[in-house]
């Protein structure tokens, strides 16, 4: 059990390192002027946090540094909610003031603006295209060989392909199909689309449509479209910035495995609801061995959608970061329920 000096000795020593990624001395600590305490005793109360493991001696200075038990004892225990800076808060209420219709797009300039505002790594999960279900479809011609399919998802996904219209085939057959399609596929998920079609599908285009062979070859060619990304990414970059991170091996590794995109999802996909900090070995992959990585969950109906990640060294502004993401994932949520569940 920690004494109240030494619980006072770790934040401020924790806090000073998060702003200025050098060693802490007994010195410096004592020339504050919160602290009313004489070098050798702050000394002396540094090296019992040492044997205990909350702090480490580099080799290179008398300071000390955070060990990974002192931040996850500093999270867990030490940290209080950073009230926001305005500009912070306007920079993540502005991706949310647009009228941006496709999730897609959300999520893009989410990853961006995430990177921007806190210099680290954003990692953003989109919902899996195949847990998604059909919204709505239309075809609309574009001329009398060509036309442009465009289906919405129930998460907001959109695709849209050119396809060729077969000889033969008239506006209004192409108008009652798509009526046909949107009565009989809604709510399907997309994964089973083609195969529905087949099933629930044909033998009405049958009974309706003289050219069915013609018709069925476009709208199965409509639904053979490539899936979304599942991952979006802001300022993979940005760990060249952090002095931690000098080791031009290391980074390199460490960008490699965050381009592994089913590595990466396999990795964020099962994040449980709320905020989940893991710091340097707790992370699975051995590559964010070095790192910390905090993610919070976005849902639409109470049902989980998907995940956002913040990867930066283990001296994070764990407060700042927390807060943020607290306020995105709300956002982000109440964006989506408005979206596809209003009143």
């Amino acid at each position: 059990m920690l004494t109240d000096r030494q619980l006072f000795l770790l934040q401020v020593i924790i806090d000073d390192y998060i702003s200025n990624a050098q060693p802490v001395g007994s010195r410096s600590i004592a020339k504050r002027e919160n602290v009313k305490l004489s070098p050798a005793t702050i000394r002396n109360e540094m090296s019992d946090l040492e044997e205990l493991g909350f702090l480490e001696k580099t080799h290179s200075s008398s300071g000390r540094v955070p060990s990974e038990k002192g931040y996850r004892f500093y999270v867990d225990n030490l940290l209080s909610p950073k009230a926001l800076d305005k500009s912070d808060v306007k920079n993540i209420k502005s991706v949310f003031a647009e009228h941006i219709y496709e999730f897609e797009q959300v999520i893009q300039q989410s990853a961006q603006i995430l990177s921007s505002i806190t210099s680290y790594t954003s990692i953003l999960l989109g919902p899996e295209v195949f847990e998604t279900k059909l919204k709505h479809m239309q075809i609309i011609p574009l001329s009398d060989a060509t036309a442009v399919t465009i289906f919405v998802t129930d998460t907001g996904h959109v695709e849209k392909k050119t396809v060729s219209i077969p000889k033969g085939i008239k506006l209004e057959e192409i108008e009652k199909v798509v009526n046909i399609l949107n009565q009989k596929l809604k709510g399907v998920p997309i994964v089973n689309l083609n195969n529905m079609i087949f099933k629930e599908v044909a033998e009405v285009l049958k009974v309706h449509l003289q050219n069915y062979e013609d018709i069925m070859k476009l709208i199965t060619g409509s639904f053979e479209s490539k899936k979304p990304d599942k991952i979006y990414y802001g300022g993979k970059t940005n760990i060249l910035s952090q002095p931690e991170f000098n080791d031009i091996e290391q980074v390199r590794t460490l960008l490699n495995t965050i381009e592994q995109q089913d590595l990466v999802y396999e990795w964020l996909k099962p994040n449980a609801n709320g905020i989940i900090v893991n710091i340097g070995q707790e992370n699975q992959l051995k590559e964010m061995h070095n790192c910390s990585v905090i993610t919070a969950s976005y849902s639409l109906a109470d049902q989980h959608m998907g995940t956002i990640a913040i990867l930066g060294p283990t001296r994070m502004e764990y407060s700042r970061v927390i807060s943020l993401l607290e306020l995105f994932s709300n956002d982000l949520t109440k964006l989506l329920t408005k979206t596809y569940y209003p009143k």
